[in-house]
């Protein structure tokens, strides 16, 4: 099954990776969002603070007759201050935490002798800018701000030495946060391309070993002769690719090492199987010579079958790129054994052509021999070419569909060479399948006969 590219690891990893970096940057950027905030009204609210200690400061040490004076220079439109008899704030419990206070009594010298209050608290809903600003700078204030303001409000009472009060108002907003588009965007995309880049690379390096290890695994799984891996990648696909490399010289030695087992003893069976038929032909009963040397010429006709098999196994024949189609055609004109074939699709796959014509013909002239008319068809899947072969024949009890493909197993009893063959036909034909990497299987088809299906995998190149 084919899947897009999102399904890939290294795309997979890649996105996960920006993801991850964008939002650490959000959550990044909301907090120092708020730690602006935070650091913009302490610095307002000291500044208000510093100059409401140093205006306390000159109307003490001032005679009375320039109070009025000091108050007009120091009042603006971001600060009014008043001198009266009432404290404007009424109550003592500082909304601040005392840091306002703090900073007022470390300016003026002052321990806790002097009565100072401080109220802060938030202007909520729709605010007006600075109420002392003119018309203009009010207009200003609020082109500046870009209509988002959030304000707070302070006032201040300080005691004054002689019972009056110095009573302080301010108000100061936040200013909304500027997002310069331009330069945000050249950054992202920058940074992007570069984490794109990088990451690409860094999984290069992991997913092409991963990529090279599949294909060797397919081709191994198919029969074909690979070479060892190289050794690249991290120290995990290192380690991969090394057990890879050692699975198949392990299965190499094993599959080699039964194929010649199976060879030799079937070589090594031929010179006392001569020697039998020797002395058969010497006894002088010609009941018993006849059915000794029958016994001893299927006993030959057997080992030449397991030769044969054992051959099979140990081809070295490389694959091809070949058409199904063409292959097919070819096929059956160089069978002796007649059979239909259906037009079907143009499908390229990669195999062993001499090998599966072999598997194929023993399918088709197992079919021919038990079923009749023989039919045979071809068509391609997402990830697989299916050949089936029909014949119109009885077909096979069901607890025999399996079993037809062990070893000398024959559902003709008469033990007739010519009637039955050796039964090692589909044998070969399965192995000859499953090397490649496929299966084949048999069926009773429901309007009657037997339908033998082979499925290939297409190479994962």
């Amino acid at each position: 099954m084919t899947l897009g590219p999102f399904h890939t690891l290294r795309v997979q990893l890649a996105l996960l990776v920006v993801a991850a970096l964008t939002g650490a940057q959000l959550i990044s950027l909301w907090l120092f969002a708020d730690e602006r905030s935070l650091a913009v009204r302490a610095a307002l609210g000291f500044e208000a603070a510093g100059r409401s200690a140093n205006v306390a400061r000159l109307i003490e040490e001032a005679p009375e007759e320039l109070r009025m004076s000091i108050l007009r220079a120091a009042n603006s439109p971001l600060v009014r201050f008043d001198l009266a008899k009432e404290p404007i704030v009424q109550h003592t419990d500082h909304s601040d935490g005392g840091l306002v206070e703090g900073r007022i009594r470390a300016l003026l010298d002052d321990g806790y002798s002097r009565d100072i209050r401080v109220e802060l608290h938030e202007i909520e809903g729709q605010i007006l800018p600075l109420p002392h600003l003119s018309q203009e700078m009010a207009e200003m204030h609020m082109a500046m701000m870009r209509g988002e303001l959030s304000a707070v409000e302070m006032n201040l009472s300080i005691a004054i030495a002689g019972g009056q009060w110095l009573n302080v108002g301010t108000r100061f907003e936040r200013p909304p946060i500027q997002w310069p588009v331009y330069s945000m965007l050249t950054f992202a995309l920058s940074a992007a391309v570069i984490l794109v880049v990088v990451f690409w690379f860094l999984m290069t390096r992991l997913t092409g070993p991963l990529r090279r290890l599949v294909g060797a695994a397919d081709r191994l799984g198919r029969g074909e002769d690979i070479a060892d891996l190289p050794m690249v990648g991290p120290t995990e696909v290192r380690d991969l690719t090394s057990t890879f490399n050692r699975m198949q010289d392990r299965l190499t030695r094993f599959v080699a090492d039964r194929t010649r087992l199976l060879a030799a003893l079937g070589h090594d069976l031929r010179s006392p199987l001569t020697a039998m038929r020797v002395r058969a032909e010497m006894v002088d009963d010609d009941e018993t010579r006849d059915s000794l040397v029958a016994s001893v010429e299927e006993m030959q006709s057997m080992v030449e079958a397991t030769l044969t098999f054992a051959r099979g196994l140990a081809g070295s024949e490389e694959p091809e790129n070949v058409d199904i189609g063409e292959f097919l055609e070819a096929l059956k004109s160089d069978m002796m054994t007649p059979f239909d074939l259906e037009v079907g699709p143009s499908v390229e796959a990669r195999f062993r052509p001499h090998a599966l014509r072999r598997a194929l013909r023993n399918v088709i002239e197992n079919a021919d021999r038990y079923g009749g008319a023989t039919r045979v068809s071809h068509r391609g899947r997402t990830d697989e070419f299916i050949i089936t072969v029909d014949d119109d024949g009885p077909g096979i009890p069901a607890p025999e569909l399996e079993r037809v493909f062990d070893p000398f197993f024959r559902l003709e009893q008469s033990r007739s060479l010519e009637t039955g063959g050796h039964g090692l036909g589909l044998s070969i034909a399965r192995t000859i399948i499953r090397a490649h990497g496929g299966d084949i299987s048999l069926s009773n088809r429901d309007e009657g006969g037997l339908r033998a299906t082979i499925a290939i995998p297409f190479a994962n190149d």
